[in-house]
């Protein structure tokens, strides 16, 4: 398993989820979206696998600003804006999901 948890240090969400990893000994690597946002590569693989819609948080201060653009231009705004993500997003390969998700994880191991 190749394990990397997209979030923030003080989102309570992606502390569970290391914290779920941790437990397991699964080895992960902890990307702060704070410091560095997802590239466009990863991106492509996890709205792929989640949908683009579903890495949005609702109440994220820019979200108006997202849900009235156009899809390309949707992409765009979460390549340069990381704190419109609803985190943790936890990949695994192509396989990713967004939130706390532990039965999903079960399925990965």
């Amino acid at each position: 398993m190749n394990i990397q948890i997209f979030g923030t240090k003080k989102c309570f969400d992606t502390k569970k989820a290391e914290r779920y990893f941790k437990e397991r000994r699964i080895k992960y690597q902890f990307i702060d979206l704070k410091v560095k946002g997802l590239s466009k590569g990863e991106l492509t693989s996890v709205s792929q696998a989640v949908g683009l819609k579903n890495l949005v948080d609702p109440k994220a201060e820019y979200y108006r600003r997202f849900a009235a653009a156009s899809p390309d231009h949707q992409f765009q705004l979460l390549l340069e804006d990381s704190t419109l993500y609803k985190t943790p997003i936890v990949r695994n390969g192509r396989k990713a999901t967004v939130g706390y998700q532990p039965d999903v994880w079960a399925t990965w191991e």
